[in-house]
């Protein structure tokens, strides 16, 4: 089994290229083949219903239809918003009152119609009408389920595909329904087109069918691709990431060695080509999700790029950012444009190793350490600078600091003013404290005022509290700090009336690590999304603060982020990108996301902040996501940890 590429997959468009992409489709052709189908939306109203005159059964008043391209529509609408220059359709419609629906949208849609046959007899158009009371899809009304594609018609199709083919870049096989247009003889019949073709670039999805195409591109969800090596999996379970590159190394070979792209849902893609076995990330997307049609948008980037002539990682790259693109709008089959994408690549936050995240024994232990290797070595490694993190990664001062926030959240969505107050319903209750939870755990590590610009957001979103009453990012802030300065305040106390000691507020072995590294000559700096002044106050009266040659914190600008600052002052001095010269340690995702996007060695400290020693699960798994290359729990085995940066 070929190795998988370790090389950032996400880093494949990034910038400039992802814009040249963009200017090369605009000469790019592309013919779609399949399944063209209609998605209806009828919203339903129920205040306005009535019994029927005719049955006495209560009515369902329908406010608004809506009609959108859907099956390999949805492909078409896809390519077309990602700018590609020329995309022609080629499948089957009834003469019914849905049909000539489906010419007129495609027409609007600027796409060449010519290769579309209208079948009088046998065929209905394949339309699914969705009623939708409020945001809640009710029961489906399919239509074409009966179709029967004469083989006359099925040889009209191909040679209609087959006259133009020589204009294409590429060509997009859809599959949907077993009542489409890929019966038997235009199984085969296409099958010849793409042997006679093996200069030309076919794409393959086929729910029912993707075993009849050897020789083309094929892209499948991973259920579908572990079936076809004879492994079940239930649909509601993940399937392992072993099995889905065993799958992508058989079907690449059963292929005549075409790229095959295996879709893992919220877990990203796997790419297998000539070149190896290629894993891209998933992407952490918040909020409610509709999936719809995510399969036909990461379909569309990927015969968009390669028609352009894009690698296979870099096309599923594209198809990845546009199937995240989708799957943020809710009750309808979206698309994703060119700047919907440019913008989520330059904030992408991706989710990496989700099954080592979620399974700690999973873990690799370096022998007779808990130091957790995640990511493969690196023989260049001997950092010249190092970041931290501060809270969470050197001090504990502020220990509890999420509890003090999700109170203090919730009930500034429910708008009571104390805990107990103005009871709110559990269920919303309930929705709000998951909602805070969720956003807490993905926002560890940032500033506290992009914290309160987004529970300011959540507040509004929510409803609970007028208008008037909802305060600015600032004035949550210093709701908040007023709550947590309370226990750090006494904490700070003590440790100036000798009461304790910096040992007792810092992670463990903290402070002596930091003399090691700063003995090896590595320059430290200090990052956190608390306030500076405190940051400084505090690394003084613990007695660090002398081992940083620069420390950064909040200034009171959402725009302005201490540890990106940081960072980006870190790859200046290094000249531009140098493995191994650098390194950050966080309990955060921010941090370990950062380094990692900068190509930096990151190492997260899941540190059990109660203790000040041993393992956090909760943290271990959210840093590992973010992209840590290592995992420690403190610093009690230095020595090891030293060995490993090539320090000892």
């Amino acid at each position: 089994m070929a190795s998988t590429i370790v090389a950032p997959a996400e880093r494949a468009l990034a910038g400039r290229p992802l814009q040249q992409l963009f200017e090369d489709l605009k000469s790019v052709s592309i013919a779609v083949v399949g399944d063209f189908c209609l998605d209806v939306y009828w919203s339903i109203d129920p205040a306005a219903r009535e019994p029927s005159v005719e049955t006495g059964l209560p009515t369902w008043p329908v406010a608004a239809q809506r009609v959108a391209l859907g099956g390999a529509g949805t492909i078409v609408n896809n390519l077309v918003a990602l700018g590609v220059g020329r995309v022609d359709v080629h499948g089957v419609v009834g003469d019914d009152l849905w049909g000539r629906e489906m010419l007129r949208l495609l027409a609007a849609a600027g796409v060449g119609a010519a290769g579309v046959l209208t079948e009088p007899t046998d065929w209905a158009t394949l339309v699914y009408v969705k009623p939708c009371l409020g945001e809640e899809e009710m029961n489906r009304l399919d239509f074409g389920n009966f179709n029967r594609l004469s083989d006359d018609a099925a040889e009209r199709l191909l040679a209609g595909l087959e006259a133009s083919l020589a204009r294409y870049d590429a060509v997009i096989v859809n599959q949907q329904v077993r009542q489409g247009v890929h019966t038997p003889a235009l199984r085969e019949r296409l099958l010849g087109l793409i042997r006679r073709n093996p200069s030309k670039i076919f794409i393959v999805d086929s729910r029912h069918h993707s075993d009849a195409y050897p020789g083309a591109t094929l892209k499948l969800n991973a259920h579908e691709a572990v079936r076809r090596i004879g492994i079940e999996r239930p649909l509601e379970q993940p399937v392992p990431r072993a099995d889905a590159a065993r799958a992508a190394e058989e079907l690449h070979e059963w292929t005549l060695r075409q790229p095959v792209v295996i879709t893992r849902g919220a877990r990203g893609c796997l790419v297998r080509d000539q070149a190896g076995l290629h894993e891209i990330p998933g992407l952490r997307i918040p909020g409610p999700l509709d999936p719809v049609g995510a399969g036909d948008a990461l379909l569309a980037g990927l015969g968009a790029a390669l028609a352009a002539g894009r690698d296979p990682l870099t096309a599923a790259t594209l198809g990845n950012f546009a199937a995240a693109v989708t799957v943020r709008k809710r009750l309808t089959t979206g698309t994703a444009s060119a700047a919907e994408i440019i913008a989520l690549s330059a904030e992408a936050e991706f989710v990496y190793r989700p099954e080592l995240a979620d399974d700690p024994s999973l873990a690799r232990l370096l022998p007779g350490t808990e130091i957790e290797l995640v990511g493969e070595p690196r023989p260049a490694l001997r950092p010249r600078f190092a970041l931290f993190d501060h809270d969470g990664t050197l001090s504990v001062l502020r220990e509890g600091w999420e509890t003090v926030m999700e109170s203090m959240m919730v009930r500034a969505i429910l708008g009571q003013e104390s805990e107990g107050s103005d009871a709110a319903d559990d269920a919303l209750r309930r929705r709000a404290l998951e909602r805070v939870r969720e956003y807490i755990d993905h926002s560890a590590g940032i500033q506290t005022l992009v914290q309160m610009r987004e529970l300011a957001a959540m507040v509004r979103e929510f409803g609970c509290v007028a208008p008037a009453r909802i305060l600015d990012a600032f004035g949550y802030k210093r709701l908040y700090n007023d709550l947590l300065m309370e226990p750090v305040s006494a904490r700070l106390e003590k440790l100036r009336r000798g009461e304790r000691a910096a040992e007792d507020f810092t992670i463990k072995n903290a402070i002596p690590f930091l003399g090691r590294l700063k003995a090896a000559g590595v320059r430290l700096f200090l990052a956190s999304g608390t306030d500076e002044a405190d940051v400084r106050q505090e690394a003084r009266e613990l007695g660090y603060e002398p081992f940083f040659d620069g420390i950064f914190g909040a200034v009171g600008d959402v725009a302005r982020e201490a540890k990106l600052i940081a960072l980006d002052r870190i790859v200046a001095e290094l000249g531009g990108e140098t493995p191994g010269a650098w390194v950050t340690f966080g309990d955060g995702p921010l941090e370990m996301r950062e380094t990692h996007k900068r190509g930096g060695f990151a190492i997260g400290v899941a540190s059990d902040e109660l203790r000040r020693y041993g393992t956090a699960a909760d943290k271990r798994a959210r840093l590992i996501r973010a992209g840590a290359d290592l995992i420690i729990p403190d610093y009690a085995q230095s020595d090891r940890l030293l060995e490993i940066l090539n320090l000892a």
